[in-house]
C-alpha cells in the first residue's frame, strides 16, 4: 500500500536537487539554473518611470526646456551633459541653462504629482 501511495510522487523534483557539480565539487542545483534575477521587477519599474518622464517632458515643457532636460539627463539615449556643454550647444549662457533646468524640473515635478 505504501509503495502505491508514493507512486504519484515519483516524478516530483525538488528545486534544491543537485544536477551536476563543477571541478571544485560545488553542486549546481535546479534553482541555480532557473532562478530569475531579483532586479527584474526593479528594471521594469525603472523603464516605466523613464517612459512616464519622457511623456511629461514632451507634453509639459516648452521646446527649449525639453531640449535642456533631455540633454542634461540623457533622455535621448546619450550620456548626460553638463550645463556648460548644453550652453555651448544651444548658444546660451550656463546660468540661463541653470534657470531653464530649475523651471523645467519644477514643471515636471508638478506634472508627475498630478498623474500619480
Amino acid at each position: 500500500m505504501y509503495f502505491r501511495s508514493q507512486r504519484k510522487y515519483q516524478g516530483d523534483v525538488s528545486l534544491s536537487d543537485s544536477l551536476d557539480s563543477d571541478g571544485e565539487g560545488s553542486a549546481l542545483s535546479l534553482m541555480d539554473v532557473i532562478r530569475v534575477d531579483d532586479d527584474m521587477l526593479e528594471n521594469l519599474d525603472t523603464r516605466e518611470s523613464c517612459q512616464k518622464v519622457r511623456r511629461c517632458v514632451d507634453r509639459c515643457l516648452s521646446g527649449r526646456e525639453a531640449k535642456v532636460i533631455t540633454l542634461r539627463y540623457g533622455l535621448d539615449g546619450e550620456p548626460p551633459r553638463t550645463q556648460r556643454e548644453i550652453a555651448a550647444a544651444c548658444g546660451i549662457s550656463r546660468s540661463y541653462v541653470s534657470r531653464l533646468e530649475k523651471k523645467a524640473l519644477e514643471k515636471l515635478r508638478e506634472a508627475m504629482e498630478q498623474h500619480e
